[in-house]
């Protein structure tokens, strides 16, 4: 029986990288004897130009039947008024909650031959290998909001719950790295990162006594992330200090299209997607880089199909043709670069 993999493309340059990762999905299931079948479904702003809302019904259930999503990306200014009743990035908040995928997985190494892409120094980038593990779906993201013409709210809430699934997967993570945790928080300010601190001690001296653990507020993070990046292994954090650090990290490899990300919960199914926008600016022009979500088919083939081998062959499919100084436009400075479909091609010719 095929595995069904529900491929959301949704907005902006999000069709054209996702397009090159089903390309390398069904390459990688020929040579591995997976049997995959692909189905489109609508997300985002194009769901809203479709007359549906950000996560149309049909959609959540093509999903909720699926071993795995493939998204491309979701937003934009088309769809910015404040005051529309849906915005496209619900339909992604919405879809995270349905799938009860709760920890998403952000690998940060920067590629050897990439190193001048970095804004930082080269000597600053040697041995960086991190795994930011980004609780998906509590926090303020998720509270209870409220608006009126004179004051605004968001409700920044987390559960013991919540906490200790999030920090036990980062735990098992660890286990296969280099056995050390820095757990990010503001515990300085906020009642939420006072339990959060709480909770993650406990959970990792009782269950995983072998692993190192150290608390960090989050803007001491944020500084030393750019000031000594290789002395991190693990970081665990809430949602939203997770989402801006691992944008803030995407820098330590040179570009937002190089990093992928997997969102996982109980079982295997998992969300993979880019840590990048819709890049509405180049949207349609065939330049964007695909390697990011190339790298998140990658992580879809070893988190819920279980094909190891699979995903390594694309991970060094993509190093080896970026050896070879195949670049796409944001990662040439200026220089010869190629589209989204030739570098697709580049990889597949690897594999």
């Amino acid at each position: 029986m095929a595995a069904l993999i529900a491929v959301l493309p949704g907005d902006g340059i999000g069709p054209e990288v996702t397009a090159e990762a089903v390309r390398v999905l069904e390459a990688a299931s020929e040579r591995h004897g997976l049997q995959l079948e692909f189905r489109e479904g609508l997300i985002g702003g194009a769901a809203l130009d479709a007359g549906e809302p950000p996560l149309p019904v049909k959609t959540a259930q093509l999903c909720g039947g699926a071993s795995a999503v493939l998204l491309g990306a979701v937003g934009g200014p088309k769809w910015s008024d404040p005051g529309a009743a849906y915005r496209p990035e619900q339909g992604l908040l919405d879809l995270r909650a349905t799938l009860g995928v709760y920890a998403n997985l952000r690998p940060v190494k920067p590629h050897p031959a990439l190193l001048a892409a970095s804004p930082l120094r080269p000597e600053l980038l040697a041995g960086v290998d991190i795994m930011v593990v980004r609780e998906l779906t509590g926090g303020i993201y998720f509270g209870r909001k409220t608006r009126s013409e004179s004051v605004a709210t968001d409700e920044c809430r987390y559960t013991v719950e919540e906490i200790e699934r999030i920090v036990r997967m980062a735990g098992q993570l660890a286990r296969g790295r280099q056995r050390r945790i820095v757990s990010v928080d503001k515990a300085n300010v906020l009642e939420t990162s006072r339990l959060w601190r709480a909770v993650t001690a406990q959970v990792l001296a009782e269950e995983f006594p072998d692993v190192d653990l150290e608390h960090m507020l989050v803007d001491a993070a944020a500084m030393h992330l750019l000031s000594r990046p290789a002395s991190f292994d693990v970081i665990v954090t809430e949602n939203m200090f997770g989402d801006i650090l691992t944008d803030e990290a995407s820098m330590l490899a040179g570009s937002l299209g190089l990093l992928p990300s997997a969102s996982l919960g109980e079982g295997g199914r998992g969300l993979y997607e880019p840590i990048h926008g819709s890049a509405p600016d180049i949207a349609g022009q065939g330049i964007a880089n695909p390697c990011a979500t190339l790298l998140s088919a990658a992580l879809l083939l070893r988190h819920s199909l279980d094909c190891e081998p699979a995903a390594r062959e694309i991970e060094a499919a993509v190093s080896a043709v970026l050896d070879e100084g195949v670049r796409t436009a944001d990662l040439a400075r200026g220089g010869t670069s190629v589209g989204t479909r030739a570098f697709g091609d580049a990889v597949l010719a690897k594999l």
